[in-house]
């Protein structure tokens, strides 16, 4: 995520109403927008990522090797290795809730949950913008 954010510090980013997504390889069409952020902060382990997300959605990246057949359920047997980055958007006692970007007929209308702790190596690079 940090190279994403400092891309967009530098270069903005568009909307999605400008490029939207369409989920298959493509050369990019656009080279930065108007929107732009100052920065980003990386969110350092576990504690930090649920007291940060009490504030607003985080950035993660986590493995994300097994995650295809998922179809609801608390997931908790998963790598370390990270490979996707999703956006944590919530929490309780016993999962860390994600939207993912492959759409909602995947998983849970969209979203996983993956079991609190470091599932899926989740609390290894947290990171949210700063903006404008």
């Amino acid at each position: 995520m940090d190279s994403a954010f400092q891309y967009i510090q530098a270069k903005g980013i568009t909307t999605e109403a400008a490029y939207p997504y369409v989920a298959r390889d493509q050369a990019c069409k656009i080279d930065g927008g108007k929107q732009k952020v100052t920065g980003y902060v990386d969110v350092p382990g576990c504690d930090a990522l649920l007291n940060t997300l009490f504030t607003r959605p985080v950035s993660v990246a986590v493995d994300a090797s097994n995650w295809s057949p998922y179809k609801s359920g608390v997931l908790s047997n998963c790598g370390l290795n990270v490979n996707h980055g999703v956006l944590l958007t919530g929490a309780s006692d016993t999962f860390w809730k994600i939207k993912n970007s492959w759409g909602p007929a995947w998983g849970e209308s969209g979203f996983i949950r993956l079991a609190r702790g470091n599932t899926c190596a989740i609390c290894s690079y947290p990171s949210y913008p700063t903006l404008i």
